[in-house]
């Protein structure tokens, strides 16, 4: 019950966090700070597909109508949310996962985090630009707002990784 709790909490801090805080961050080189995919890959292990891609959805549909992105956050966290399971089994460990640690940086190390989330990162803004822009004709700010967005996106998920789960995790 207290795993339930704990995942609501982060469910709810992460869309606030998204709507009020990195919404309205506006870096001028075409950095757009997307903080929600880091909520579905910190979900445990064993998490059920159904399950996975409903949270990805809930998160997805309430950042876009309290940001009026009328479905691009819930179609790319369920790319997101599809993809997850497939990066995971392409990375994992000789002996599998252990259902008793999370895909953290803590617990999994930093070279298969960087792979697994960088990845899903990857394809996640990919397909969130690509509808958001919606032309080919603007391939170099189509790749410059990937590439940019998934370095800063990187970076303040590792950030917030550092500040809220290391305390979660002494307790």
């Amino acid at each position: 019950m207290k795993v339930i709790g704990q995942q609501i909490f982060r469910f709810v801090l992460f869309v606030l966090l998204q709507v009020f805080i990195f919404n309205q961050i506006e870096i001028g080189i075409g950095i757009t700070l997307l903080l929600c995919p880091l909520y579905i890959m910190l979900l445990p292990f064993d998490t059920n597909i159904f399950v996975l891609m409903g949270l990805a959805f809930l998160m997805g549909i309430n950042v876009d109508v309290m940001s009026d992105t009328y479905g691009l956050h819930a179609s790319s966290l369920l790319l997101f949310a599809y993809f997850r399971p497939i990066i995971f089994n392409v990375f994992s460990p000789r002996d599998g996962y252990d259902v008793l640690k999370s895909p953290t940086i803590f617990d999994m190390g930093h070279t298969w985090f960087l792979y697994t989330f960088g990845s899903l990162l990857l394809i996640y803004l990919t397909w969130f630009f690509i509808i958001e822009i919606f032309s080919f004709n603007k391939m170099l700010y189509l790749l410059q707002k990937i590439f940019l967005s998934l370095i800063f996106t990187y970076l303040i998920s590792l950030l917030l990784q550092v500040f809220l789960l290391r305390k979660t995790q002494k307790l």
